[in-house]
């Protein structure tokens, strides 16, 4: 078995933080204020547990599903994150990863790689916006996916403002000229093979976004987009009605944690909704997504599809949340650890992970298909579940 491989998504985080500059490293992997939401997300699975039986045990297992209309491998799609400066082939590495293991990703418009060309790796590509500018700029975004090709729309309202780190955040240049490449220079000399990858491309870390370029303009920064975020007026319940009306086809909404707003969800017509406190990086106090999700799921019953994002780190997270209430899980930080430590073959090695995560686990329970999951093959402690909102 080759060196590049691992057994676990712990050691390809492990893996990413010895090949990516320190800095790097921290804006993928640190979350907002003290990192309590962040720290509950991945902990709280582990408050769970399970009952195995030991005879009669399934020869087989299935393991794939329906997610947004698209019939995928395994229970498990790729977060959409941002710009992704850990490998230089970045979304289209993942695309090309996610088509190799029979899933979808989500493409964020502040990623680094361009909606046509991820969707031309993999069509199971699910765009998302943030709600940055008019109606009208809006519109235009949404019309190129679609013109791209891409599967649906994911709208992701878990990232409401900015947030400080109390480790300290690090810096982040605008783009890489002189000065830059100067004060990045120590960080570059100490993880040699992260700066070979980029000088065998002959190209600088990407730190625009070119999904949020507008017509005859250049792709803006990072910063740019994000200060148009900022001053744009959050969205209503009547914009999210809105932008579903624009989009025909699968609409997810990320970032769902409350009873109460996952039926005005249902009321906006979106097909899906993901249980989500954006890694962590929204409002720190905010409980794990795991705990907010049996209420989540109970709101909604079959009415639309609920998936859940933050923490999976096992493929016995994705059996809890599957039991719980989930459709299927989303995964970001563990996706861009693989990415880190060996390009597309890594994010395939944290996918077939937990793809045999989830298949060892269901043998444990005895059982044949991860549709089998119910609430009662998840020991859950008292006082474990934060139903938010859940007034009726």
């Amino acid at each position: 078995m080759s060196n590049a491989w691992f057994e676990s998504v712990a050691e390809a985080q492990r893996r990413a933080r010895r090949r990516l500059p320190p800095s790097v490293f921290s804006a993928l992997h640190a979350g907002s204020e003290r990192g309590v939401t962040l720290q509950d997300n991945v902990e709280a699975f582990g408050e769970l547990r399970f009952a195995p039986r030991t005879a009669s045990l399934p020869e087989k297992r299935e393991l794939a599903t329906t997610v947004l209309g698209r019939t995928i491998a395994l229970p498990v799609i790729i977060s959409p994150t941002g710009v992704q400066a850990v490998h230089p082939d970045g979304e289209v590495a993942v695309a090309r990863a996610a088509a190799a293991r029979g899933t979808a990703l989500g493409l964020s418009s502040f990623g680094s790689k361009p909606v046509e060309e991820v969707v031309a790796e993999n069509p199971d590509t699910f765009f998302q916006i943030y709600w940055i500018g008019t109606r009208e700029d809006i519109l235009r975004r949404v019309e190129r996916a679609r013109a791209a090709g891409a599967a649906g729309l994911i709208l992701t309202l878990d990232w409401s403002f900015s947030h400080s780190r109390d480790w300290g955040s690090p810096h982040i240049p605008a783009q890489l000229g002189a000065r830059e490449l100067l004060r990045f220079a120590p960080e570059g000399i100490r993880r040699p093979r992260w700066l070979l990858d980029y000088a065998r491309t002959r190209r600088l870390p990407e730190l625009s976004v070119p999904n949020m370029a507008e017509p005859g303009q250049d792709a803006p920064g990072f910063f740019a987009a994000y200060g148009r975020w900022m001053q744009t007026p959050p969205p209503t319940w009547d914009d999210v009605a809105w932008l579903r009306s624009q989009w025909e086809g699968p609409f997810l909404l990320k970032g769902i944690l409350r009873a109460d707003e996952a039926r005005r969800a249902v009321d906006a017509g979106v097909s899906a909704i993901s249980v989500s406190n954006h890694g962590g990086n929204n409002l720190d106090g905010t409980p794990a997504t795991i705990r907010a999700l049996p209420a989540v799921a109970a709101a909604v019953g079959d009415q639309i599809e609920v998936l859940l994002d933050g923490g999976i780190r096992r493929g016995s997270d994705v059996v809890s949340a599957l039991a719980l209430g989930a459709r299927a899980v989303m995964i970001g930080r563990a996706c861009l650890w693989g990415l880190a430590a060996n390009g597309q073959a890594g994010v395939e090695n944290v996918l077939d992970v937990l793809r045999n995560g989830i298949d060892s686990t269901l043998l444990a329970l005895g059982l044949g298909s991860v549709h089998e999951l119910r609430p009662e093959h998840v020991l859950v402690p008292p006082g474990f579940e934060r139903g938010l909102g859940d007034t009726e």
